[in-house]
């Protein structure tokens, strides 16, 4: 197979392909899922051709996103999209608490929305300081 790139979509593919390994891998420790790594490791070995070498480098025989790489600001996009899942979830989670365990319906689905974004305007001004678990 053969795809052409610009060089700047080449870039943005890097990226791409870390976000990607980094949540399929991430939490793995171990268990990581080879094959992904090895897709990773085959685009980024890529840079040395594209004036890129700097973002990888080599560890145990195998090309890798360098340091430079992954502290050049990727973390902080894979960060927003936590927060944001983060309290999305959360929001869902006690707008369906909030309905007592109700079926969601066509019905019901405005007012779990409507209480999800309540909850969100919650989240953006305090984050979780008004937050409290009784234990």
């Amino acid at each position: 197979m053969e795809i052409k790139l610009t060089e700047k979509q080449y870039r943005y593919l890097l990226d791409l392909v870390y976000i990607g390994n980094w949540v399929i891998n991430s939490t793995r420790e171990d268990d990581r899922i080879r094959e992904y790594d090895s897709v990773e490791s085959l685009i980024f070995s890529y840079c040395a051709e594209h004036r890129m070498s700097k973002l990888i480098e080599l560890y145990n025989g195998e090309i890798i996103p360098s340091k430079a790489f992954a502290e050049g600001g990727i973390h902080e996009a894979i960060a927003n999209y936590e927060d944001n899942t983060f309290y999305e979830i959360l929001a869902e989670e006690l707008a369906l608490r909030d309905m007592d365990g109700q079926p969601l319906t066509r019905e019901n689905y405005s007012e779990l929305v409507e209480r999800m974004d309540e909850y969100l305007g919650e989240f953006e001004e305090n984050g979780t300081d008004h937050i409290s678990v009784d234990m």
